[in-house]
């Protein structure tokens, strides 16, 4: 019987600047973005491509360009060795975080030695909701009678959790500008050098224009709360149903992609890779589908409850901003240290391309304990279908 004991690290991780919808990236097809993102990490890792033993991808809209395996399509495009299999993963926007457990469970599991986990959504080409089209669309009429025909918009999902918690519009508002405040402070420090390479700028034809986006283009430095506060509801119907969510307190639509490459500890070793972090934990939960963002609490608990730790425990800590609502729903259950929570910012400003977005948390993690000397970073995101992931990561000297 093999009794080795695997673990599963991380070697490097990084992401490409985020734009806009519609801005500085919207003339990257999406493989190439994500072909980007994954050569660049192996660039800066050294590592031989053709060591890699798999490539999972995140990504939630998997139609038109995105479509037919993308993560594959990437690694190809690339021009990387075709021997590498890859495939693509959607557990909503928490799929290339989906893709870190996994490529992490396969690797203590002892069925990778070498894995990239990575992600990518460009919003400007392949809009939100663009692979719910076609047929009868993708819930039947059991799912909708399970959920009590409660199929709304986020929108009126994150008004009801921000009314559970007692968030009121002013409490997002305040959190939003603190989340630009956060993120722009970052990048001025320098901080945001670790995690993320800039891209080059693309004409329409596809031609690259020398230019580079070299920041997230997402970053708002001269609001106010006077300016967030005159927005009205994202919402526009039954406005009465979200009143206080507005596009001022919800995460950004974009363009990005991320890569990590997770080794098991022994070949990172021998192979004379640096180790940043050890993955360490992992949970993943479900409750009310028809309440599709608020099962980060619930995860929470299980990570906990499996572990043993506490919030206290954690030196930086991650939770997804799709809305405001969210990322205070989750605070106020949890109560941590506000400068650890979201502590250069989060999606709010630096942008939610949906499939890169895990390990994109994940690399802001890394970033802010490697920046403060801290042991344990916690993350979780809500998903779709009322879904969660949490994970943590210990940082190694």
């Amino acid at each position: 019987m093999n009794t080795e004991v695997r673990e599963a690290v991380v070697v490097d991780v990084l992401r490409t600047t985020f734009g806009k919808r519609g801005g500085a990236l919207a003339h990257w097809h999406p493989t190439d973005l994500l072909g980007f993102a994954i050569s660049a990490l192996l660039d800066r890792t050294g590592v031989d491509p053709g060591r890699i033993d798999d490539v999972l991808g995140g990504c939630v809209a998997q139609v038109g360009e995105q479509s037919t395996n993308v993560t594959r399509n990437a690694w190809v495009a690339a021009g990387l060795p075709q021997h590498v299999p890859a495939t693509t993963i959607d557990r909503q926007c928490g799929s290339s975080q989906q893709a870190i457990h996994f490529g992490a469970a396969g690797v203590v599991a002892g069925h990778y030695d070498m894995v990239v986990a990575c992600g990518v959504e460009t919003m400007s080409r392949v809009p939100m909701a663009s692979n719910a089209r076609g047929g009868t669309g993708p819930f039947s009429p059991a799912f909708l009678e399970q959920i009590d025909g409660r199929l709304w918009a986020q929108f009126r999902v994150a008004q009801v959790l921000a009314d559970r918690y007692d968030i009121t519009r002013q409490d997002m508002d305040a959190y939003a500008l603190e989340s630009h405040r956060r993120a722009a402070a970052a990048w001025d420090a320098g901080h945001f050098s670790r995690e993320v390479v800039p891209v080059p700028i693309k004409a329409e034809d596809g031609t690259f224009t020398g230019e580079e986006l070299t920041i997230d283009e997402g970053i708002r430095r001269t609001g106010t709360m006077e300016s967030l506060g005159a927005l009205a509801p994202a919402q526009s119907w039954e406005v009465e149903t979200a009143p206080d969510i507005t596009a001022g307190n919800s995460s950004q639509m974009n363009d990005g992609a991320g890569a990590m490459l997770i080794c098991e500890r022994s070949v990172a070793e021998r192979l004379g890779l640096p180790i940043r972090a050890r993955l360490a934990h992992f949970a993943v939960a479900a409750e009310d589908a028809a309440i599709v963002l608020s099962a980060p609490v619930p995860a929470t608990h299980l990570l906990l409850e499996r572990t043993g730790m506490k919030i206290a425990d954690f030196d930086a800590i991650e939770c997804n901003e799709a809305f405001a609502a969210i990322a205070l729903m989750w605070a106020r259950a949890f109560d941590p240290d506000p400068e650890r929570f979201n502590p250069h910012g989060g999606a709010i400003a630096i942008g939610h391309p949906l499939g890169a977005s895990g390990v994109r948390l994940a690399g802001s993690l890394l970033t802010r304990l490697e920046l403060i000397g801290g042991r344990y970073g916690f993350q979780t995101m809500c998903e779709g279908g009322g879904q969660a992931n949490a994970m943590v990561i210990e940082r190694l000297d």
